[in-house]
């Protein structure tokens, strides 16, 4: 998500020194440099360092809920050093890299942190969450619950039935070409996307379905992309509709247990008590890593297929094309000429995960700034970075 409004932000009061002794250095950290405003766009950098690794442990700045793991553990035995022709500590500087993983052929290649930050931290996943969303949609149709990414949306959302939803097919809605009219401009206080946390929904309806249904039609479905996480927290909302089931306990019961997910991660809750499915899953970064690896793998967790044939190829093929960089976009995941593709939240939160190498790339960061459209040239360096790790695999270093 391009804009997180946090639905409950406010002072943080210590009553003495009681807190303070038993908080662990993230919690110190986030007490000293708390958010005061609700954007984090405008937050200081100092900020962003404290809260992105604490996002879910403080009720007062946003509530989440569990996203469980299971007991038994997927090993990633470290392999043969990656000796890259390129200065890793220099890259991780530029990029202001929390941590970041290079798993290939199921081994640890590379494994370095910074900022503080180290393999027991949680940091926020951002958009990075809209693909674990999508890969639920999947699952969801695995095990029935959905018959077909061809049907009409509103089919498993009723509140639609009427509005410009009402025919727009879940495939158009995953591969955000609904062509309904969205402004995901996050320096315009009166963007769709500024604007849709606050909004107040009538009684009995969900507020993201509520603000979405508004909303109007600025090009035939399936003629257009543009980028829209609303669309993701519809989704989201779809994909609990009709498993009956919160986001984080599906996700737990499908990937995150069976898969063999390190620890327990959480996931950051809209005004509306679901989760925000476009943003914020709060997880290690070993674990981000296993979720590549769960894709790479074919989608099977604890010896079953969690996906349906073929789904992997056709959610992370090119189903449109962008105007974001050198991507296309496909099922909600980012997709690359070569046959690689990659989960991408701002300030630089990636999963790239490349077939025909057998290779994960998972990081974490606080850049400066949003993306290479506020300034800056941190996604630039991050696709070069990633292909030069390929050329080195390729000469076999």
């Amino acid at each position: 998500m391009r804009k997180v409004i946090l639905s409950t932000l406010g002072l943080v009061v210590v009553s003495g020194g009681v807190f303070w002794g038993t908080a662990d250095k993230d919690m110190r950290r986030l007490l000293m440099n708390f958010p005061t405003n609700t954007d984090v766009l405008f937050w200081s950098t100092e900020q962003r360092d404290a809260a992105f690794r604490a996002l879910d442990r403080m009720p007062v700045l946003a509530k989440s809920r569990v996203i469980a793991s299971g007991g038994k553990v997927y090993e990633l035995p470290e392999g043969k050093l990656l000796d890259l022709s390129l200065d890793v500590d220099a890259f991780m500087a530029h990029q202001r890299s929390a941590s970041l993983i290079i798993v290939q052929d199921g081994k640890i290649r590379l494994e370095k942190y910074g900022l503080n930050f180290d393999k027991n931290g949680r940091w926020t996943s951002f958009s990075v969450a809209k693909s674990i969303t999508s890969t639920l949609v999947g699952a969801a149709i695995k095990d029935g619950y959905i018959r077909s990414i061809d049907d009409n949306v509103s089919t498993y959302i009723p509140d639609l039935k009427g509005s410009v939803y009402d025919t727009v097919t879940i495939k158009q809605l995953m591969t955000m070409t609904s062509g309904v009219r969205w402004n995901e401009d996050y320096a315009d206080p009166n963007s769709d996307v500024a604007k849709f946390n606050a909004h107040k929904a009538e009684q009995g309806v969900d507020v993201t379905v509520s603000y979405m249904r508004q909303l109007v039609r600025e090009a035939p479905a399936g003629t257009k992309w543009v980028y829209k996480t609303g669309e993701t927290n519809l989704i989201g909302v779809l994909v609990s509709s009709a498993t009956g089931k919160k986001l984080s306990d599906y996700l737990s019961e499908k990937i995150w247990k069976p898969f063999g997910m390190q620890q327990d991660a959480s996931w950051i809750l809209g005004t509306g008590g679901h989760e925000i499915s476009g943003c914020c899953v709060q997880a290690s970064t070993r674990d981000f890593a296993r979720f590549g690896l769960f894709l790479l793998g074919g989608g099977m967790a604890g010896g079953k297929a969690v996906l349906p044939e073929n789904w992997i190829t056709e959610a992370t093929s090119k189903h449109a094309a962008t105007n974001d960089f050198v991507f296309g976009y496909g099922y909600q995941w980012w997709s690359l000429e070569d046959g690689a593709y990659m989960a991408r939240g701002i300030f630089g939160q990636g999963i790239f995960i490349d077939p025909k190498r057998n290779l994960v790339i998972a990081s974490n960061s606080n850049w400066p700034q949003a993306t290479d459209k506020q300034g800056g040239d941190q996604e630039k360096v991050r696709l070069a970075f990633y292909r030069q790790v390929q050329q080195d695999l390729d000469k076999g270093l």
